[in-house]
């Protein structure tokens, strides 16, 4: 019998190259058709492993999950950007590759994130998810968030709704 070890850790430099293909992977699965092919295209190649590097050596809160030597998935957060909502804390970006989805995985990144964000005193906090994006939204509900706003960004010619869900402690 082998064991796998599941671990929820800060991300380090060394992960930039992994939690790159993560996030092309998981945006690719998640938003194809839903962001226009041209605009997904763009957002995936500026988010490449020079960028998370950057972002990881600066200081940003990434965590990533990995199992066993594999990055799975990973969650960035901070501060909430939005000043109109009243809510300390914000996960910007919670995503697993497609093979990682529907193993608990994702539940157990987003505990760590929020008690990371709890710990620095951020108590209450928000995640902003595209409407048509029915797996995500899904997901954040079945954790206990409750919608407390609608939005709409644009990608390209097309605007599409999105949706911020809360939790305070």
């Amino acid at each position: 019998m082998s064991t796998t070890l599941i671990e929820v850790r800060p991300a380090r430099a060394a992960d930039a190259s992994a939690v790159a293909a993560t996030h092309d992977e998981a945006w690719r699965s998640a938003y194809q058709g839903i962001i226009p092919g041209a605009e997904l295209e763009k957002l995936i190649n500026r988010r490449g492993p020079n960028w998370w590097d950057s972002a990881i050596r600066k200081g940003s809160r990434v965590s990533v999950l990995c199992f066993g030597d594999k990055v799975a998935g990973y969650a960035n957060y901070g501060r909430n950007r939005a000043r109109s909502l009243h809510f300390e804390g914000e996960i910007y970006e919670l995503y697993l590759r497609p093979e990682f989805q529907g193993l608990g995985f994702g539940r157990r990144l987003f505990a760590a994130a929020r008690r990371d964000l709890g710990q620095s005193g951020l108590k209450s906090m928000v995640i902003w998810a595209l409407s048509d994006n029915e797996p995500a939204t899904e997901f954040y509900r079945a954790l206990g968030g409750r919608m407390v706003a609608r939005s709409s960004e644009r990608f390209g010619q097309k605007s599409l709704d999105k949706v911020a869900f809360a939790w305070s402690n």
